[in-house]
């Protein structure tokens, strides 16, 4: 197969370092596509989003590019355990309260990190689209309510799914994870690269 030129359909600056750190390259086209969820079980909701994301762009490019192109979409959200037992999806907190009661709610135990990863291509004249989605466990340690509101000042809980970054000041109140460290950053690496090495498209 003709290696894909690939596009990433998102601004993340730690997406796009991630991909850089593998040796990709590729051209960002963020997708502002209206997110919309129909799913209730976390893994499936980050496939349904990151599946919205590369449509948006497959959809909106040139008869060629799409014929040349690989379309990588992706989506990341925290789910914590509630005391009624359901799990609660985090995503990026709307102002610093949201993400104050989300750094409560994590801190001193154990969540989970769900990375929804689809691919987009064209293969002999025929759309192709591969959607997968990776869990990893995240315990925190015990955080005062100081601390949690120090660490809100800092800004770097703002844009990120659960209102911390692991690869950055948040990783101080990280006590462990099980399973794929990139995939917390947002994006899981080795799992990309298998299914990209699976159907031979890059």
């Amino acid at each position: 197969m003709t290696e894909k030129h690939i596009i990433l359909a998102s601004n993340s600056p730690r997406r796009k370092e991630l991909l850089k750190q593998a040796g990709f390259i590729f051209t960002v086209i963020p997708s502002n596509v209206e997110e919309v969820i129909t799913e209730t079980e976390p893994k499936e909701i980050v496939k349904e989003l990151s599946g919205q994301k590369a449509k948006n762009i497959f959809d909106n490019l040139s008869k060629e590019s799409a014929a040349n192109s690989l379309i990588l979409g992706a989506d990341t959200v925290v789910a914590w355990e509630n005391e009624k037992g359901m799990f609660s999806i985090l995503g990026k907190p709307k102002d610093k309260e949201d993400a104050f009661a989300m750094l409560k709610n994590l801190q001193g135990k154990t969540h989970f990190v769900y990375t929804g990863v689809t691919l987009i291509w064209q293969e002999d004249g025929q759309v192709q689209k591969e959607s997968f989605a990776v869990e990893t466990k995240v315990t925190f340690y015990p955080m005062s309510e100081t601390e949690i509101k120090d660490y809100i000042e800092t800004g770097e809980p703002m844009d990120k799914a659960g209102a911390y970054g692991i690869q950055g000041k948040g990783a101080v109140y990280v006590k462990e994870i099980a399973g794929d460290y990139n995939n917390v950053v947002g994006l899981p690496l080795s799992a990309l690269y298998q299914r990209m090495n699976q159907f031979k498209i890059f």
